[in-house]
């Protein structure tokens, strides 16, 4: 590629972040080169300042960072010395972010259709109604449901995959030069994932698109970029071309990334036919309004047992873990607890059935509040549950706080926002333990986290369920984390239990052809994996 086709520059990039009353650095002199269509992975551990990074190519610092030195190029455009006018003006217009977090990233009070259009209208791109019919293509593209109409809902009224989907439409609505893409398909399930791997890739070629694309997921960074940067606590640790990196990665800490995931659960012996389950779900229908989302499903939990529930995205995972929980009564059918029939309101249950089971939620940054210390978050379900106060419940925030390996002293009066995400699912579980439950359900509580700190989050579960007896039911779409930690598996599609039985067999053919889906769409190390995929499947379907 030539000069005169470098879109961003970025020379000596250093950013420092306030820690009480004093700056230190976080990114420390960084250099990065981009050009015009192409697309560079940015991969590495949380904390190594991947998205700071990626928001510095904006000519943006986060609440708490700034950029205190380097060169930001972007089209010969200096992005440090520019007014903030003329950053603005190229923000969403030729330089667009899809962040991580949709739940969050979205207006709740607007409807998706309005939240799309006001870039395109704002920058003078296109009118009202041009944008509204470009909307409804790009929704076709991101293989959103009833693209004609999706955009008239709410944010609350999709699901979060369909939320990540919506959102990488409105950061595509002005056919940016530049689009960062922060761990776009982190909430999507192995299937949507391909489907939205490929729209972007198509679009990027298409519009001759440059692209940052961070992620934690190895596998999916090898689709997509045309090379990858490692980074490590804010120091670049090698950048190549992607089929050299992935082929023969020269640093140690490279080959460590790439190692990742090889931790599998102890395979436990079978449970006896006459062991009553912790949690039995049987015979339950359930929805919202006259729509059922779950037909008619059976499973049971056993103690100290792993039951993973997977399924594309409006499969009814979260669904019935709402019926479970008493969120959501279901039509017909009932939740039996240790075989004994609970209340299917959770307003109707007794304080030790609250107790007993609990919950760890798939976003940790919209779990926990904000305004609160850690000691107020972790120690308000043992005050509640187990009536302790004062210096007994300070004793038992701080054994929670050991329990989840993080130092009590140094946390106890943390804010949440003075935590990288592995940190905060872990308090997100200390707050489960509080209760001292037995049974837990985990929401798709490693989506979110990198690989290495995912498989900490993993090996963590696994002790503090040996340790308590515990049993977990585990929401996910991630097949690997299923094959690391489940004893058993739940495939749903549709709101049917389509397939179940013991993670050896779920994962040896023959298959429900739903599954043989499932299984097929997890991405692999192997730049041409999508691209093989897709022709494939063309293939089958044009015969």
């Amino acid at each position: 590629m030539s000069d005169q086709e470098i879109l961003l520059t970025i020379k000596g990039l250093r950013i420092e972040g306030r820690a009480d009353e004093e700056w230190l650095e976080i990114v420390k002199g960084v250099d990065l080169t981009l050009h015009k269509g192409e697309v560079l992975g940015l991969i590495g551990e949380s904390g190594a300042g991947k998205s700071t990074i990626g928001l510095a190519a904006m000519g943006f610092a986060r609440d708490g960072c700034r950029i205190s030195g380097g060169e930001i190029l972007f089209d010969g455009i200096n992005l440090r010395t520019s007014s903030e006018a003329e950053r603005r003006a190229l923000r969403g217009k030729r330089i667009a972010y899809v962040a991580q977090s949709a739940a969050a990233s979205f207006n709740p009070a607007h409807k998706l259709i309005d939240q799309y259009c006001e870039g395109p209208v704002e920058h003078g791109v296109m009118g009202r109604s041009e944008a509204e019919r470009d909307a409804t293509e790009l929704y076709a593209k991101m293989q959103l449901p009833e693209p004609e109409t999706i955009g008239f809902r709410y944010p609350h009224q999709v699901s979060g995959g369909q939320l990540q989907r919506a959102m990488t439409a409105m950061a595509m609505a002005c056919r940016p030069d530049l689009i960062i893409f922060d761990e776009p398909t982190t909430a999507l399930d192995v299937t949507t994932q391909i489907e939205v791997l490929s729209a972007i890739r198509d679009i990027v070629e298409q519009f001759n698109t440059a692209a940052i694309y961070i992620t934690h997921d190895l596998a999916v960074v090898a689709q997509m970029a045309d090379k990858i940067k490692v980074l490590l606590r804010g120091e670049e640790v090698e950048e190549a071309d992607t089929r050299t990196m992935l082929a023969n990665p020269s640093k140690d800490y490279t080959k460590s990334l790439w190692a990742v995931r090889s931790y599998a659960r102890a395979e436990q012996p079978p449970v006896d036919s006459d062991v009553t389950p912790v949690v039995s779900v049987r015979g339950v229908t359930a929805g919202y309004g006259t729509v059922d989302v779950l037909k008619n499903i059976n499973f049971d939990i056993h103690a100290k047992r792993t039951v993973a529930v997977v399924g594309e995205s409006g499969s009814g995972k979260s669904t019935a873990a709402r019926v479970i929980t008493g969120l959501l009564p279901p039509h017909t059918g009932e939740i039996l607890f240790n075989g004994t029939a609970l209340p299917p309101d959770y307003r109707k249950r007794s304080r030790e059935q609250l107790r007993q089971a609990q919950m760890i939620y798939q976003s940790a940054d919209t779990a926990l509040n904000p305004k609160l210390r850690l000691r107020e978050l972790i120690g308000r379900p043992a005050q509640m549950y187990l009536g302790l106060n004062g210096k007994a419940l300070e004793t038992r925030t701080k054994d929670l706080l050991s329990l989840i390996e993080l130092e009590p002293d140094d946390y106890i009066d943390r804010l949440p926002s003075e935590l990288s995400g592995g940190q905060k699912q872990r308090i997100g579980i200390a707050r489960a333990l509080a209760a001292e439950p037995q049974f837990i359900i985990c929401d798709e509580v490693t989506s979110a986290l990198d690989q290495l700190v995912a498989e900490g989050i993993l090996k963590l579960l696994d002790k503090l369920q040996s340790e308590f007896n515990l049993a977990y039911m585990f929401i996910t779409h991630d097949l690997a984390t299923v094959k690391a930690i489940a004893d058993e598996v739940v495939v749903m599609k549709e709101g049917i239990v389509v397939e179940q039985g013991p993670k050896a067999q779920m994962f040896q053919p023959p298959h429900d052809p739903y599954t043989e889906l499932l299984l097929s769409s997890v991405a692999e190390m192997d730049p041409d994996w999508l691209t093989n995929l897709l022709e494939e499947r063309a293939g089958l379907t044009a015969s």
